[in-house]
């Protein structure tokens, strides 16, 4: 009985520490966060062609990526996207994108990111995109974004689009 009334202290005073230096390191400049989502391309435009998703197929991706946050107001973020693509009863990997980009943070959760793009297919170009937080607890946060991917090579034609991406960050 002795023992436990010797130790409830240090471990109060354990507890205490890690609480405050947990507290200390949410204001801490750089950090650190990994996501993983899921990206649906909603319609591509080409010069006179206008292609959907869900019509005759159907593609989705999915990113995972990191998030080096280096102020509250700007961060580097690297995100690499499978893309599968489902139509005529067969799947399969149709695309790998590679995605570096800046992020540039500002209040209510709201983040614009612009990223280079670099595509298996030999597509590349920029992908600007308008990030919000949708929900944030202590341990993770789910954002929504709408990416406008713009493309360019592999002989076609140069095209913009738009889809939407739900993502969890933690």
């Amino acid at each position: 009985m002795k023992t436990v009334k010797y130790c409830l202290p240090f471990f109060l005073f354990v507890a205490a520490a890690t609480s405050l230096n947990a507290q200390q390191k949410d204001n801490s400049f750089p950090k650190v966060q990994g996501y993983i989502g899921v990206v649906h391309p909603i319609v591509t435009l080409f010069s006179n062609e206008t292609v959907y998703n869900f019509n005759g197929s159907y593609t989705v991706g999915f990113p995972t990526g990191i998030n080096i946050i280096k102020t509250e107001h700007f961060g580097y973020s690297l995100e690499v996207v499978p893309f599968i693509n489902s139509s005529n009863g067969t799947s399969k990997t149709s695309n790998v994108l590679f995605h570096p980009g800046v992020m540039f943070r500002y209040k209510h959760g709201f983040t614009w990111i612009n990223r280079l793009a670099i595509e298996t297919s030999g597509r590349y170009g920029i992908t600007p995109i308008f990030n919000k937080v949708i929900l944030k607890s202590k341990n993770n946060t789910i954002a929504g974004a709408i990416p406008i991917p713009i493309r360019f090579g592999n002989n076609r034609k140069p095209s913009i689009g738009a889809g939407i991406q739900v993502a969890i960050v933690f």
